[in-house]
């Protein structure tokens, strides 16, 4: 039942043909993981680098590179875990599957965690430095190498034990900035983890919080870390379940037991107080998060199993990797939304505007059934409480629609759900603004590290407007503006100068267009218009399209209307609303591969290369 070990995982994905061996010396620094991310992209295997230079252990890549590679690792515990689901969502159902529910028993055993003398753990069995670590750098941009398939394991300081741990996937620095070598690594975690409630309760208590640092092992525990589960239920319990045995878990040299599988493990603790900088690193909404002050560990010592793997992977602008770790958790958990969320149906938060950007969500409006005309009310409700609930509560753009208007509506089909959004949608009506809140930490859209605002638009009714599929040949634009386009129906792209705009501020530029607008108004059928810095880009594709709309757009900020309008502190338009997606002087950098790694990497795979056909 399921991989004890990352090495159990990697000769049985090679025995069936899902894993290629890369002897050739690739450099840690960006040569591997540009492949990784090249090799994601054409669908490939997963890459075990048998001889990567400068370091003495074999890297692996793109392990989770596919949903279908990411549900043969799991294959074992699936089926159990979706009965799991099904009990909670519907009790009822387990009378379809009786003989199924004769495994729930024998799964709930591996929900404990074993405990194992640390003699036993192949975990504790070596010792190494941070400097003979691997050191992967992903982006040319990157402060240093980091871990970025890290599992960090803390306890409660008042509550010491498994009950009250959390495992999360907090990226850890291990090089660079003023990090003294071998000696501390950085470490940046989020907004919303649960590793802030023991760091806060250590500061309380004015102790340091002890941290263990997991590299490999079970892959069911490369999973856990990432689940958003609810506070309070611990990850090591659902990696069991995942991995269809216990987790083993072994007394180490320090206060908290060591994964006794794990390939690395790096023991530490947290100072209450101090924090260094830390970054850039080059991340998943495909800018860099930059240098800024977060928490460090003091490093103790560093463990690993004497067949160590190292395994790792690249993020970028979506999708990459961690996009079928997305779809997989959805899988697990998609069902119960709605047990989580009445009245919710569904929610998708897109991958392609980088997750948090943008969520989508299809609700029901029960309120007055009576009436004859549907308006956004019960969704408003359900809207506020996705933004109450865990890392959903990131979203930055919150779409919501009613499913009485289209019950077969299918909210992973973003494009259907834009569209009938838009031609629904009343700006006047509809924009619900949280003007001054936190915001998803690698967002650089806002006012600053954390802050910035939401915008909810939530859209039920009848149909209002025929969305236009084409242009007209000419397009009423004042000086400044160029190459509109029709990058979705009923969406233009318009083109502009480069922005100078400040935090906190408008764009005069983007107001006298709207002021323009109103005398000469935009083609009809065209509720939304997007300015950017590229309109030919933006409209090429739909994923283009949301990825420059909302990861450079902060909703207080950047939201302009044609014939604006304000009703006490409600604000709307009657015209298109404009988004501007310029890229700002305060935003982060784009994230671009270097291009003599590149040729490098291409070079090799020509016909006979020792990369052919990976890409």
């Amino acid at each position: 039942m399921g991989y004890r070990s990352l090495q159990h995982c990697v000769q049985d994905l090679e025995r069936h043909g899902m894993l290629r061996r890369i002897e050739v010396p690739l450099d840690p620094c960006l040569e591997i993981g540009e492949l990784q991310r090249r090799v994601y992209q054409a669908g490939g295997p997963a890459l075990l680098f048998t001889r990567p230079a400068d370091c003495r252990f074999p890297l692996l890549g793109n392990l989770f590179g596919s949903l279908e590679r990411t549900r043969f690792i799991f294959r074992d515990t699936l089926r159990t875990i979706e009965r799991l689901v099904a009990a909670k969502v519907n009790p009822l159902s387990l009378r379809k599957d009786p003989l199924g529910t004769l495994t729930l028993p024998g799964a709930a055993l591996h929900l404990l965690p074993k405990r194992v003398a640390g003699s036993y753990a192949p975990a504790l069995r070596c010792t190494t430095t941070l400097s003979e670590l691997p050191k992967v750098i992903s982006w040319p941009l990157d402060g240093g190498p980091f871990v970025t398939l890290p599992q960090v394991y803390t306890e409660r300081p008042s509550k010491p034990g498994f009950g009250g741990s959390n495992l999360g996937m907090y990226r850890v620095q291990l090089a660079g900035n003023r990090y003294q070598q071998d000696r501390q690594v950085g470490l940046h975690y989020q907004i919303h983890r649960g590793i802030g409630v023991h760091h806060r309760e250590a500061v309380n208590r004015g102790e340091r919080l002890p941290v263990n640092i997991f590299v490999g092992g079970t892959p069911a525990m490369t999973v856990a870390a990432v689940m958003p589960l609810p506070e309070g239920m611990p990850e090591l319990a659902f990696a069991g379940l995942l991995a269809g045995h216990r987790i083993e878990m072994a007394a180490g040299p320090g206060r908290l037991p060591v994964a006794a599988q794990a390939d690395f493990c790096i023991v530490g603790s947290i100072d209450p107080h101090a924090t260094l900088p830390e970054g850039p690193f080059g991340d998943h909404l495909g800018y860099y998060s930059l240098c800024h002050e977060f928490p460090f560990v003091e490093v103790e010592a560093v463990y690993h199993r004497p067949d160590a793997i190292w395994p790792f992977t690249t993020v970028g602008r979506p999708p990459q990797e961690d996009t079928s770790f997305g779809a997989f958790i959805h899988e697990l958990t998609g069902g119960l939304i709605p047990t989580v969320l009445p009245g919710v149906k569904a929610v998708h938060a897109v991958d392609a505007a980088g997750v948090h950007p943008l969520l989508l969500a299809i609700g029901s409006e029960r309120y007055t059934p009576w009436e004859e005309v549907r308006r956004p009310m019960e969704l408003l409700t359900q809207a506020n409480a996705i933004l109450g609930q865990g890392q959903l509560s990131l979203a930055k753009y919150l779409l919501m629609v009613a499913e009485e208007d289209n019950p077969y509506l299918d909210i992973y089909d973003t494009g259907a759900v834009l569209r009938h959004l838009l031609e629904r949608v009343d700006w006047r009506r509809d924009l619900h603004f949280q003007t001054a809140t936190t915001m998803d930490t690698l967002d650089y859209s806002g006012d600053g590290l954390n802050r910035g605002s939401k915008l909810i638009i939530a859209a039920a009714g009848p149909q209002q407007r025929r969305l236009a599929t084409e242009l007209p040949s000419e397009v009423a634009l004042p000086a400044g503006w160029s190459s509109p386009r029709l990058a979705f129906p009923g969406i233009m792209a318009l083109q502009g100068s480069a922005s100078a705009q400040q935090r906190g501020s408008g764009d005069p530029a983007v107001d006298q267009l709207c002021r323009f607008w109103e005398h000469s108004p935009p083609p009809p059928g065209v509720p939304l218009v997007v300015v950017c810095d590229d309109s030919e880009f933006c409209a090429r594709t739909l994923d283009n399209l949301l990825w420059v709309t909302f990861t450079r757009s902060n909703p207080a900020d950047d939201l302009y209307g044609v014939g604006a309008t304000r009703r006490g502190q409600h604000w709307g338009c009657s015209g298109p609303l404009v988004i501007d997606a310029h890229i700002k002087p305060f935003h982060a950098p784009v994230l671009e591969s270097d291009p003599a790694v590149v040729r490098r990497l291409e070079a090799l795979a020509v016909t006979g290369g020792p990369l052919a056909g990976l890409f």
